[in-house]
This record gives structure tokens, C-alpha cells and sequence, in this order.
């Protein structure tokens, strides 16, 4: 209604000039929304939206001002072919893990030096630029000026309109966990090299119909008016501002940092104007971090939870089909991993039957958390077979383990900082083997809170939990996912004798949910009350298997703990 409203204003007969700010207001709302879809929201900060939204400016520009196609014709390349350069990009430095944070930054600026350097020793530009000053103005309006405005109010309406969907939609919950912690996300099963390639192809898209249209408003373009550093540091303020963990974030930016900038530009005050500009980005930064609505963001994450029926959550390993309790559910054989040089496992061979509670005990560095990431898939075993429910694991992406019925917690708690409490478990019933929809994955997760003993705690983030509730958070996120195999790597470390009492009485009701479990644990009395098989690693490689009495007498095991008696 307010886009409808809008787009009749330049019937009202309004001077050029007043057409041409807004044109500038909205074409900055789409610049700084399409930059927010993939770095807001997924957390790669990225510096080469200059170079997409170039590349948008002189397909528009060849093909309109040099080979004559008609100018609406060559907005859909104008954003298909920075869309295909983003991905063709992204599917190479998205492989490779280290290529992240401050890395994946400079990677992007780079890649705009490197495009102009093309376009400007190329036909493309050549030197002296592109005039588009013959090219016909679409008749969209009374005027030319009302033409671009309509055309920039369209687009950014449609932008907003996608990053509201984006946000709301599965691809934005996962983007939201990338930014928190990637390497655990794609455990919980978010596919997060497919969903970075999405948001990056959708944000280059965006940005290159703004040039489009952009490069006839100019109606002459050149490189190095381009492509430039403007674009993204004014894109960067325009979302920080705004808050880039809300859809209209960057929008309430973009209007805000244009306001000011012509407020200053239009009197004698322009060098003050950009001085002030930086210092409400300081001010933003130090006073504001989350941007101005972070706090309507928290709001409607408030507003929108899902009051579910006090009942019992559904077992965990409902969806898939179960074998007899003998059958062994996972088979490892001869599985080496290695960590420049260091041999962190060496040739394990080890059966998990369907049904029990199988201990894993170990001195420190035996390697024991080193098979928990091996079989959940966060590290690829460098050797060796790792079979589950008779399907290969090894060289399977994690998300496609986790799907597949395997879940995981951590040593060391990692929940995503910035989802609450309902939220970090609603995603594994999302993403996880449940598979389940937004509105039904935030009411099983409820459900599964309630049954963790952390209810009433379902709409806190995770930092206002202590570590006991941390550790029953990762638990109940585990069992979101509706695991056939839970893998819990000292989820006991650090809890006081009480908190642990409680959490073996809940590992008890895991298991009698018809889950089984491997349990990684230095608390020798957790194991021998829990545990119907103990398996003992040193330096890699399988001690002992068997009954925790018997295996705990004998020699090996006790040398392996306490030393040799000649040590």
C-alpha cells in the first residue's frame, strides 16, 4: 500500500530535483539491503558489493549505450551477470575454510581493483567511459526524473520485499547461524557452502540492476567513478546504522545517511557533512552496535514464538526405522586422522549397537573428541570406513550426517550467540533429520526445553545462561533434530555433583526414547551408572573393549591412566 501510495507521487507534479533525491534515497536502499542479505545476515563482511553493483553499471552502459538494446531490456543482465561473477567467486573461496572474517574482506576489495583494472584497459571503457546520453528514458512517468523514480522506488521495494522473505524464510535462519558459528551449523545441518553461495548470487543480482539503472540516470559512466571504495563503505554505515540483523535495517540506514549527507552537500558545509557522517557511524558503533532496530528485531522474535501444548516431545529417533538392539548402528574400521604429523587416531575399529549407552573413557589427547568430529563430520577421517545405519559417512558434508540421523554436542558449549534460547533448538529441528517448518520446529522446540528443564528460559539468548543450562541447551538442540545417534562429548565437565545427578537422570530418559548414545566422559561413576559397554582409546588407537568393571582392572588400562609402574 505505501509502495502504491509512493509511486503516484510524481503525478503531483513535483520538481525534477526533489524526484532525483529520492531516485537517490531509494537507489542507496537497495545498495545497502542487497549488501546486508549476504553480509548482515551470514556474517561475511564483504567489500566488493563496488565491484557488483560496476558490473551491473556497465552491462547496462555496452549494451544500451554501445550495441543499442533498449534499456529495460538490459536490466535483467545488468543483474544476471554480477550474479553469475558472485557465484563463479563464491564456489572457489567458500571452499576453502580459511577464507572467512577479515580474509574474506580483503579478498572481496580486491576483486573490485581487479575488475576496474578489466574494464579500463578493455573495450569496455577503454579510457574515456561510456556516454549513455543518446539512450531513450523509459516513459514510466510525466518525466524522466519521476521515470528513474519510479524505477528505484520498484526496486527497492522489491528488495526490502526480499529481505523480509529471506529473514522470515529457512535460508535466513541458517544464514543467521552461519554469522553465530559455521563450523556448527553445518553439524546441526544447515548446508552452509549452498546457502553462502544463494545469498551472495541473490546480493549480487540486487546490486547490479541498481547500476543499471544507475548508469542511464548518470547517463555517462567510467571506471574510476565506479569503482571506488564509496559503494561499500557507505553501504557498511547505511547497515550498521540501521542494524543489520533486521530486514529494514539498512533501509532506515540508507535513508538516514542520505538525508544527512544532501542536508550538509546542499548548504556551504560539505567537508563538515562528511565529518559529521563519520561521526555518527563512531557514535553507531560504540553506542548503538546492534544498530537502531536491533531492539524491534528482538521484539518480534518475542511476538512471533509459538506457544505449544504442554506434552511430551515425540522420541528422538521417531523418523527412522530400527533394527533389533544387537545390530551395530555404527562400524568403524581402521579410521586414521592425522593433524600435521600428529596422529590423533590410528586405525580405530569400533561397533556401536542399536540401543545402548557405549562410554568412551581416555587419558587427555587420546583422542576421543577427535572421533566424536570425525563421525558428526566437523573433520573427515584421512583413512578408513565409517558406516552408519549400513551407509558410508566418511567424505559426506556434516549437514547431510546430521539429516541422516547423527547429532553431536560440544566440549565446550557452542550455541549461537545471537539466536535465543527457542531459536538454537528450533533450528535443529529445522535442518536436522525432523526436518520440520519454521512454525513447527519453534513449537517441537519448545517442547524439548520443556523437557531439558529450560522452558521458562526459552526466550533469553544464550548468554544470560549458566554453564549447566548451556549444556542442557546443547542437549536439547541435539535431540531437536530427532537424532538415531547422540554423540556427547563431555557434556558433564565442569557441573557440580548435583547439576550432574540431574543431568545423568537426563541422559537416562534420552535413552529410554529409544536413542542411542555415545558417551565421551571423565566422571568414571557417570560411566559405570550409565554405560552398557566401555570402550578405553590411547594415543589413537582402541584399548579396551567391553563391561566397565572388567575393563577398568585391567593392566593396560590402568597403565594408561596412571603410568607404568616402571615410569
Amino acid at each position: 500500500m505505501a509502495g502504491a501510495t509512493l509511486a503516484l507521487l510524481p503525478l503531483a507534479g513535483l520538481p525534477a530535483f526533489y524526484e532525483s533525491f529520492l531516485y537517490l534515497v531509494f537507489h542507496w536502499v537497495v545498495l545497502a539491503t542487497s549488501w546486508n542479505i549476504l553480509s548482515g545476515y551470514s556474517g561475511y563482511f564483504s567489500f566488493g558489493h563496488g565491484a557488483f553493483f560496476g558490473a551491473g553499471v556497465y552491462t547496462t552502459a555496452t549494451l544500451a549505450g554501445r550495441f543499442d538494446v533498449p534499456f529495460l531490456w538490459t536490466l535483467p543482465a545488468a543483474a544476471a551477470i554480477p550474479a553469475l561473477l558472485g557465484v563463479a567467486i563464491g564456489a572457489i573461496v567458500f571452499r576453502v575454510r580459511r577464507v572467512r572474517g577479515e580474509l574474506f574482506a580483503l579478498l572481496t576489495l580486491a576483486v573490485t581493483f581487479v575488475l576496474a583494472t578489466i574494464v579500463l584497459n578493455t573495450r569496455i571503457d577503454g579510457g574515456p567511459g561510456v556516454y549513455l546520453s543518446a539512450v531513450p528514458v523509459p516513459t514510466l512517468a510525466p518525466s524522466p526524473s519521476g521515470t528513474f523514480y519510479v524505477m528505484a522506488l520498484a526496486l527497492a521495494t522489491l528488495t526490502v520485499a526480499i529481505a523480509y522473505r529471506v529473514r522470515k524464510a529457512r535460508l535466513g535462519t541458517g544464514l543467521f547461524a552461519i554469522h553465530d558459528d559455521e563450523d556448527a551449523a553445518e553439524v546441526v545441518g544447515v548446508p552452509t557452502y549452498r546457502y553462502k553461495l544463494a545469498a551472495l548470487g541473490l546480493s549480487c543480482a540486487l546490486a547490479g540492476t541498481a547500476g543499471g539503472v544507475h548508469a542511464l540516470f548518470v547517463s555517462y559512466v567510467t571506471a574510476p567513478s565506479t569503482f571506488n571504495i564509496t559503494v561499500p563503505l557507505t553501504v557498511v554505515l547505511m547497515s550498521v546504522l540501521g542494524g543489520t540483523r533486521h530486514w529494514a535495517g539498512p533501509a532506515l540506514g540508507a535513508l538516514v545517511i542520505t538525508v544527512l549527507l544532501y542536508a550538509f552537500t546542499a548548504a556551504d558545509q560539505a567537508v563538515a557533512g562528511k565529518a559529521f557522517v563519520g561521526a555518527v557511524l563512531v557514535a553507531a558503533v560504540l553506542f548503538m552496535p546492534e544498530g537502531i532496530l536491533r531492539r524491534a528485531a528482538l521484539r518480534a522474535d518475542r511476538a512471533s514464538a509459538v506457544a505449544a501444548p504442554a506434552e511430551e516431545p515425540p522420541a528422538a529417533g521417531a523418523p527412522l526405522a530400527r533394527k533389533g538392539g544387537a545390530e551395530p548402528l555404527l562400524v568403524l574400521r581402521g579410521v586414521r586422522k592425522s593433524f600435521r604429523g600428529v596422529r590423533a587416531l590410528d586405525g580405530v575399529d569400533l561397533e556401536v549397537r542399536e540401543g545402548e549407552i557405549l562410554g568412551m573413557l581416555g587419558p587427555n589427547g587420546s583422542g576421543k573428541s577427535t572421533l566424536i568430529n570425525v563421525v558428526s563430520g566437523h573433520y573427515e577421517a584421512d583413512d578408513g570406513s565409517l558406516r552408519f545405519a549400513g551407509s558410508e559417512l566418511r567424505g559426506l558434508p556434516a549437514h547431510r550426517i546430521a539429516r541422516g540421523g547423527v547429532a553431536r554436542t560440544y566440549q565446550i558449549p557452542r550455541p549461537f550467540a545471537h539466536l535465543t534460547v527457542l531459536d538454537n533448538v528450533a533450528l535443529a529441528a529445522m535442518f536436522g533429520g525432523a526436518r520440520l517448518d519454521r512454525r513447527a520446529a519453534r513449537a517441537q522446540a519448545q517442547r524439548w526445553l520443556e523437557f531439558a528443564g529450560l522452558g521458562e528460559r526459552a526466550h533469553v539468548h544464550p548468554g544470560e545462561l549458566n554453564l549447566h543450562q548451556t549444556k542442557f541447551l546443547e542437549l536439547a538442540r541435539a535431540l531437536a533434530s530427532r537424532p538415531r545417534l547422540l554423540l556427547l562429548d563431555e557434556v558433564l565437565s565442569g557441573l557440580t555433583p548435583g547439576e550432574i545427578d540431574e543431568a545423568v537422570a537426563l541422559i537416562r530418559r534420552i535413552r529410554d526414547r529409544d536413542t542411542t548414545i555415545v558417551l565421551v566422559e571423565h566422571v568414571m561413576r557417570v560411566v559405570t551408572e550409565l554405560s552398557d559397554r566401555v570402550v578405553v582409546l590411547d594415543q589413537g588407537r582402541v584399548l579396551a573393549v567391553g563391561a566397565a568393571a572388567e575393563v577398568m582392572r585391567r593392566r593396560e588400562v590402568i597403565n594408561a591412566y596412571l603410568g607404568s609402574p616402571r615410569a
